[in-house]
């Protein structure tokens, strides 16, 4: 049940994780409807509202009389307490990041946890008193209730975030609660999500027509071709847009891959002209994204115009893009292209297979379906490109100096045999010029910061302790290879609060 969460999607993956099937439903969900959905659980998201605000999400009452085992996470714990009598606080200081945790009842959800571990925290109001029939499980220095049990109505809450990678152990709170208190079987399977998108295609295209399908030469456009073409065949257009704002050898690349490779019906347009106009004098992130997402929609639009009875738009959205750009209940992070960028009156019907996918389960797919290790873990690329890792107005002088300075960051990385253990290695141009000396002249260029993270869904990552060589070489071939840059710094900063693109 999503009360708005960035994590809601990320709870639904680690149930997946324990191979059991989950979906997602909002809290106006009614105690009747979940009685026919007929569950063998439900997990209450976290959320960005307080228990106090008017017009906060709540649940319909009777939920907790139906007998189905219920896992409150954050807000959702908040809520058990508020709802059935316990006692919730405005929390006198918030509690965020890693906290120690200490475990002082181990008989249910604990099971076979150590009594004092880390959790993740993100929270302000406080449970200071259990409903009745509860207990205290767990606590923190600062909250007097940080997980509650009522074994006999099998009603859980924990204030931590156990599906997140910072909290390592959480994984094990959820597969207690499903196999041991739920009565869940592990019979979920990767080969479950091809399937699920395979008939999710099916249903949209049913009445026929061309498919354009928007690829970019990354994992998830390359499996979204690859899902659609399985089912519609020669009916599926690729069309790969040339932005201007690709990394170094990038155009290339996909054009070599998917036209000789995969022999699939590939159109190429070089629209550099175009976006740089568009983008002439943008400086504001939001209005990036949205002018580019524009923009790559018309030109599908145009060259659908070109071809016969094409009537779908397939993308490669993943759901980090979906949460991030905002959903009815969950703040918005930042809009992406595939998501905030389309036009209200866009013509095409979308086809997003992957939209409740997170990137490591779309490499599963890719995998499934046969891809080249190449694509499978190719680090993702953001729709707008450079542009947004670009800081302020984008111009192509800048474009070129990013794209040098980037290429340098990733061939570095490989070459220390780092590629495949992080999430992402790129650079990004700021616009900040300072001070420097190259030959005994005086220099005033560009500072570009390197930014190499470690995740496994994107929607949490830390910010990789790269070896000092490394970063040495970095920095050393970027200050002398690549020509308006005399400065270079690393990002140490986490996701939350920072996000793992600037922009």
């Amino acid at each position: 049940m999503d009360f708005g969460a960035q994590y809601s999607q990320l709870i639904a993956r680690r149930v997946r994780e324990c191979h059991v099937y989950s979906e997602i439903v909002p809290p106006t969900i009614t105690a009747e409807e979940i009685k026919k959905i007929q569950p063998k659980a439900l997990i209450f998201s976290g959320g960005p509202s307080s228990v106090f605000e008017e017009g906060s999400p709540k649940c319909d009452p009777e939920i907790f009389n139906l007998g189905i085992p219920i896992l409150g996470i954050c807000y959702g714990h908040q809520l058990i307490s508020y709802m059935l009598g316990g006692e919730v606080v405005k929390g006198e200081k918030a509690e965020y990041g890693k906290t120690e945790l200490f475990v002082v009842d181990d008989s249910d959800i604990f099971v076979g946890l150590n009594p004092d571990l880390i959790a993740w925290m993100s929270h302000s109001d406080v449970v200071i008193k259990p409903p009745p029939g509860f207990k205290i499980t767990a606590y923190t220095r600062t909250t007097p209730v940080a997980a509650m049990s009522n074994p006999e109505k099998r009603i859980f809450g924990v204030q931590f975030h156990p599906e997140v990678v910072h909290t390592p152990w959480g994984i094990e709170i959820i597969r207690n609660f499903l196999y041991n208190q739920a009565g869940c079987q592990p019979l979920w399977t990767t080969t479950s999500y091809t399937q699920n998108a395979l008939e999710y295609i099916r249903e949209i295209v049913k009445d026929g027509g061309k498919v354009i399908c928007a690829l970019s030469g990354g994992v998830d456009s390359a499996v979204t071709a690859m899902l659609v073409h399985k089912v519609v065949g020669d009916d599926l257009v690729c069309i790969f847009v040339n932005h201007g704002l690709l990394r170094k050898g990038e155009a290339e690349d996909v054009l070599r891959t998917f036209k000789e490779n995969f022999r699939m019906n590939l159109i190429y347009v070089d629209g550099e002209k175009r976006f740089f106009e568009r983008l002439k004098g943008v400086t504001d992130p939001e209005i990036k994204r949205r002018v580019i997402g524009e923009e790559f929609v018309r030109i599908f639009e145009e060259e659908a115009s070109k071809l016969e009875d094409v009537r779908y738009l397939a993308q490669g959205t993943l759901y980090p893009d979906v949460i991030e750009s905002g959903t009815e209940r969950a703040a918005r992070i930042k809009t992406h292209h595939n998501v905030g960028g389309l036009p209200l009156r866009m013509k095409l019907k979308l086809v997003e297979p992957l939209r409740y996918l997170f990137k490591d389960e779309v490499r599963q797919i890719g995998e499934e379906l046969g891809l080249s290790s190449e694509i499978i873990w190719r680090h993702p690329f953001p729709g707008p490109g450079l542009a947004i890792r670009i800081i302020g107005e984008v111009t192509r002088e800048k474009a070129q100096i990013l794209r040098e300075a980037d290429a340098i960051v990733v061939e570095e990385i490989k070459k220390a045999g780092l590629y495949r253990s992080v999430w992402q290695s790129f650079a990004v141009l700021l616009p900040v010029r300072t001070v420097g000396v190259m030959g005994d002249r005086r220099t005033y260029d560009y500072t570009v910061a390197v930014r190499v993270v470690s995740s496994e869904d994107a929607m949490t990552a830390d910010w990789v302790r790269l070896p000092y060589e490394v970063l040495e070489n970095i920095s050393n071939r970027i200050t002398r290879e690549v020509e308006g840059v005399n400065r270079v710094v690393y990002d140490i900063s986490s996701k939350p609060p920072a996000t793992i693109e600037w922009e």
